[in-house]
């Protein structure tokens, strides 16, 4: 088998993105096959590895479509020994994957040949999955990435040369005035800090002005605050990674969402940066 020749498997749950990263990998000249039986993946992967007829680059796609020809998967995945094979496993939450699959009027594949509803499919799935989860070199948890910002997680892995981290954290700014976010994990208040809306040359402006950054920043109790947020996140982190968590979303909420949180979440992207994790950023309502 040659080492230049490059294998990976796509899978996890349906709605999760598997559809995109194979078309972002095919983009990317990969030879792409989507849900190859289970019954011809062992003559398939000699067929990729194979010095004269095989492809240089190959990504299959895998699911639940499969069915109990799965279950065959698990002694196929334990003989494998080639470092060149990978795994990548798409995760989004319950909620998530609901919500995309009323988006788009979709049946569930389970629900449709199983006669349950949509949440129990999902579940069965995520059960049905694990396995593969389980032995994934690549994680990512699709709940809150567009697919522009998926083919960029794809990238960091597949294009960039890079460590990839199976960990996303989300920064998500918000107004209270305007509901706390849903999926945040963690929230965080910082209306206790001076409020830029009361000088008439920064009420205008949002915290990525770095006038109202200035402004907000120069409070001891923001400095202090973020100090110990980081120092807590640090701590936290490796136990939610440790549980089997992918992913984290973190909301930091002021009044209106315009300054101080606006302000805060860039302050701790910033002082999250040098850490080995994906972090993305989002200022939910800093255009109301």
């Amino acid at each position: 088998m040659g080492d230049d020749r490059s294998f990976v498997i796509v899978t996890g749950m349906s709605g999760a993105g598997r559809s995109s990263v194979l078309k972002k990998l095919e983009d990317d000249g990969y030879f792409c096959v989507d849900n190859l039986p289970i019954p011809f993946l062992n003559k398939f992967i000699k067929f990729v590895f194979d010095e004269k007829e095989g492809r240089a680059r190959v990504a299959l796609g895998l699911d639940i479509r499969n069915g109990k020809s799965l279950e065959g998967l698990l002694p196929m995945l334990e003989n494998i020994k080639n470092s060149n094979i990978k795994i990548l496993f798409l995760d989004a939450g319950t909620e998530t994957l609901v919500r995309r699959y009323k988006e788009t009027r979709r049946i569930h594949p389970l629900s449709a040949s199983l006669g349950i509803s949509l949440e129990e499919g999902i579940e069965l799935e995520r059960k049905s999955m694990a396995f593969l989860k389980e032995r994934a070199d690549y994680i990512i948890d699709s709940s809150t990435l567009l697919v522009r910002e998926l083919n960029r997680e794809v990238d960091k892995i597949f294009a960039g040369g890079e460590d990839y981290a199976n960990f996303i954290i989300t920064i998500q700014s918000f107004g209270f005035k305007h509901g706390i976010p849903s999926d945040a994990d963690l929230v965080f208040d910082v209306r206790f800090l001076p409020n830029p809306y009361y000088e008439p040359e920064l009420k205008n402006l949002t915290g990525n002005d770095s006038a109202v950054y200035d402004y907000v920043m120069a409070s001891p109790q923001a400095d202090a605050f973020l100090s110990k947020l980081i120092d807590m996140l640090e701590f936290l982190i490796p136990s939610y990674i440790a549980e089997g968590r992918n992913s984290l979303v973190i909301g930091i909420g002021c009044t209106g969402g315009h300054h101080r949180s606006v302000t805060i979440a860039n302050a701790l992207r910033s002082g999250l940066s040098g850490s080995p994790y994906s972090i993305k950023m989002e200022h939910r309502d800093v255009k109301r």
